[in-house]
């Protein structure tokens, strides 16, 4: 008897409904490949280091992240790619979680921070992502906030101190 009657039902259902129409494979595996995050930081609390000394970077760093650099803007697929290392990340995490009988709230995991050098109106557009001006400055683009994706568009940000770490990141005069 399966463990999970439903998802069996939904898996037979489907099946017959859209065998007709085309290849259907039920459980099928999926495999992956290896993937790198550029870093991945964890915050450890120091009385000698003040985060917000690094600005805006600091800003970003109160919290676990993913942070994906790029000299150039990124396109859709390295967008996607990113998003998928966050989401293996997670099941890294939730494996652990589940491993070790602890749980695994929502706001411990870690955000993804795409610092891209511009990011167009069309690819911010593409990912529904939204600016945040009443907590974070202009040029930081919001994904869906289940997503906890961000992309720093880094030609947007102010010239301020407090961008002046992030902006280093920039081309040209930025």
């Amino acid at each position: 008897m399966t463990r999970q009657p439903h998802d069996q039902f939904a898996k037979q259902y489907l099946e017959e409904l859209l065998s007709p129409l085309g290849k259907v494979e039920v459980s099928r595996e999926v495999t992956d490949e290896v993937r790198q995050v550029d870093i991945l930081f964890f915050p450890v609390p120091s009385p000698n280091v003040d985060p917000q000394s690094l600005g805006l970077l600091g800003r970003i760093a109160t919290i676990a992240s993913l942070l994906e650099p790029y000299r150039n803007q990124p396109s859709k697929t390295e967008v996607r790619n990113c998003i998928l290392k966050l989401f293996s990340f997670y099941g890294e995490l939730q494996r652990k979680a589940r491993r070790e009988s602890t749980s695994l709230p929502e706001d411990d995991l870690p955000r993804l921070w795409i610092l891209a050098t511009s990011a167009s109106e069309n690819l911010v557009d593409d990912f529904g992502a939204k600016l945040d001006l009443e907590n974070w400055l202009p040029g930081i683009y919001f994904l869906a906030k289940a997503l906890r994706t961000a992309v720093v568009a880094i030609n947007q940000l102010p010239l301020t101190q407090e961008t002046l770490l992030l902006r280093i990141l920039g081309k040209g005069e930025t």
